[in-house]
């Protein structure tokens, strides 16, 4: 591994992005030009000294999922983020699925220009790859939901919702059935696009082993891709939000952009706009007795 190529290649590139191109204020006592480290390190979910020690051609080989935290974090095209993993001597993962994967630079240009709504981007097989700060917000106690810390589709939220009971709590209980009807017919329709694909069949076994409501399900034969739903989010702080989510998705169809909005006037859209003020923070303690 070429340290020193790498730490240049991560300052050229950290100066070169405009901080609001990553919904960020610039503020009017910026000294460098771009991104500071530490604004690296934060978009990237890294400690500011590890970056750090990067840039300064220091510290530990970094994971194939550091690489592409940062290569996204730094808005690296493809041909960029192949590079930044050959300075680290890492193989160029698969591009479609994982904590690896690259976001589609289309997707991923449309997920920065959504700085007051929630939006993800999320593979066809529900891994979160990148959220914009009000979808942080908005799911921000729901880890499940988050972007996927290991990668492969059994980290992801479709995988989870059939084996995990606390990732529900992301919605009330009697939309359950609704949500697990959804997830499964368009989980069909992935593994109808992809043909054989030994990934999708893996994980329509396992979770047949591991989930007989999706087995039932499964056994239907329901198929249809999920572009577009209406969702009530359990938010701890200001309650169900009713929300429309949208879905679009990249020419391949291996991932999509979603996004949540709510009709204006209507009670959704006021806490989603309230969302967007608080963001993450804890607001518990200021919302004590407050109905939801």
């Amino acid at each position: 591994m070429d340290l020193f190529e790498l730490a240049a290649f991560l300052k050229s590139r950290r100066a070169r992005v405009r901080p609001r191109d990553v919904g960020l204020t610039a503020g009017p006592r910026r000294r460098v030009p771009g991104l500071r480290r530490e604004e690296v390190a934060q978009l990237a979910g890294l400690s500011a000294d590890y970056y750090t020690e990067l840039e300064r051609g220091r510290g530990a080989q970094p994971s194939d999922q550091t690489l592409a935290a940062l290569a996204r974090a730094l808005r690296l095209g493809r041909d960029e983020r192949d590079h930044l993993f050959h300075l680290a001597d890492r193989r160029v993962p698969p591009a479609a699925h994982g904590s690896a994967a690259h976001v589609e630079p289309g997707l991923l240009s449309l997920l920065d220009r959504l700085t007051t709504t929630p939006a993800m981007v999320i593979t066809a097989l529900h891994e979160t790859l990148a959220q914009n700060p009000p979808a942080k917000a908005l799911f921000s106690a729901h880890a499940a939901n988050g972007v996927s810390a290991t990668g492969g589709p059994t980290t992801g939220f479709l995988y989870r919702w059939f084996t995990e009971p606390a990732s529900r709590a992301i919605y009330p209980l009697e939309d359950h059935p609704h949500h697990s009807a959804v997830f499964a017919a368009d989980l069909r329709a992935v593994a109808a696009r992809r043909g054989h694909d030994t990934e999708i069949t893996r994980l329509v076994a396992r979770l047949r082993r591991a989930s007989d409501e999706f087995a039932a399900l499964w056994d239907t034969g329901d198929v249809a891709v999920r572009r577009a739903d209406h969702k009530r989010i359990v938010h701890p702080a200001l309650g169900v939000i009713e929300v429309d989510c949208h879905s679009l998705l990249s020419e391949d169809g291996h991932q999509r952009l979603l996004w949540f909005t709510a009709p204006p006037g209507t009670e959704g859209a006021a806490r989603l706009e309230l969302l967007c003020v608080i963001g993450g923070q804890d607001m518990s303690t200021a919302n004590e007795g407050r109905p939801a």
